[in-house]
């Protein structure tokens, strides 16, 4: 692959669609007109003799050429952008989209006001979160960030183990029941999912859902008891914890990126300080801190 034929703009143009994923979204991003964008790409891959972008469900997604064009958009960018800076007499900040992903769970009862934090320490640095259970395949950059709680983490991802996340038995505080609500069949890997099928007749378990968020409004709305992490059912009032977390269902929460990745500033700066505000909120993640009322 020849790089000699590609200007800075073409570099640029390929980095914009590889990292927006969209040709209307690269061409805001550029500020010239959806058509312009297409047109350039296919001036640029006849160029270069191959494809650089394959599509992916709604979006395109680079392929091995393309990668290797934007990996080089990335390093010219940053490099561009650290030595006006320089001259200057600033040093460099952060700039740019990262995309994370993560869980209902963790995102509504924990990391949004992370995130909110993060924005004002890095107001060049834009957030694109992504909801799923499924941990998104970041070799593929379907994100750049993953935040997790497993123990066993991807070998093809680096990170930190940050916390552990402490689960704990919960009912309504509106009244008892002897039921038991669960997550589905499709969490059945997890222990504390095990451990319900394995010690709970099946009569007693009237409710299966599949996300923690929705095992907690059904534990709040008294459908039964349940097992939920320490940090979503200690930070809801109409909840009762019935005993102390079981360290047989902990999980270890992890901050995971692609090895390409973990220097790249915009990433290394969202890793870091949510590094340090997750150790802050450990008592939270691992039971130790008091329900309130």
């Amino acid at each position: 692959m020849d790089l000699d034929r590609l200007a800075w703009d073409d570099l640029r143009l390929v980095g914009a669609v590889a990292e927006t994923g969209t040709l209307p979204a690269a061409a805001d991003r550029l500020h010239v007109a959806h058509s312009t964008v297409f047109r350039r790409l296919r001036q640029i891959e006849a160029a270069m003799g191959c494809a650089l972008f394959e599509r992916g469900g709604a979006r395109l997604v680079p392929t091995s050429a393309g990668e290797e064009i934007a990996a080089v958009a990335r390093t010219v960018a940053e490099a561009v952008d650290a030595a006006a800076l320089r001259f200057a007499g600033r040093e460099p900040l952060p700039s740019g989209d990262v995309r994370v992903t993560t869980n209902d769970s963790l995102l509504v009862h924990f990391l949004t006001p992370l995130f909110a934090g993060f924005r004002r320490h890095c107001p060049a640095v834009r957030l694109d979160v992504v909801l799923g259970n499924p941990a998104l395949n970041l070799s593929k950059r379907d994100a750049d960030v993953a935040i997790r709680a497993t123990d066993r983490p991807p070998d093809t991802l680096v990170g930190r183990k940050s916390a552990r996340i402490a689960w704990a038995l919960y009912e309504g505080r509106t009244g008892t029941t002897e039921d038991f609500v669960s997550l589905g069949d499709a969490m059945g890997g997890m222990a504390v999912v095990r451990h319900v099928a394995a010690t709970i007749p099946p009569e007693r378990i009237g409710y299966r859902v599949n996300t923690v968020l929705g095992l907690a409004e059904a534990v709040e709305a008294g459908l039964g008891r349940g097992y939920l992490p320490c940090f979503v059912g200690d930070a809801r009032a109409s909840l009762r914890r019935l005993g102390d977390p079981d360290e047989r269902f902990a999980t270890d929460l992890w901050l995971l990126t692609h090895a390409d990745l973990r220097h790249v500033p915009r990433v290394r700066a969202l890793m870091d300080y949510l590094a340090e505000r997750v150790a802050a909120e450990r008592p939270l993640l691992e039971g130790e801190r008091p329900q309130p009322g």
